[in-house]
């Protein structure tokens, strides 16, 4: 068997720090709107952390996704 070496694209969104930094629904919101500006690609994995600071909860999603059309 061989060994097949590929990548995965990702990215990585936060929000701002301040008021509305631990909004959930704001984060998932602009994690939709990036998604949707991709096109058609495909997501194999979306993480979720979320640190505590100071104020707020700072939250970071990650999205891992191929550049070609997802299955349908």
């Amino acid at each position: 068997m061989t060994r097949r070496d590929w990548t995965i694209n990702h990215f990585s969104l936060s929000n701002p720090a301040g008021d509305g930094q631990g909004d959930v629904p704001a984060l998932l919101r602009r994690l939709a709107d990036n998604l949707e500006a991709l096109g058609d690609v495909n997501v194999q994995d979306i993480t979720f952390a979320s640190d505590v600071s100071d104020g707020e909860d700072d939250l970071t999603m990650t999205i891992y996704y191929h550049p070609e059309p997802r299955r349908r």
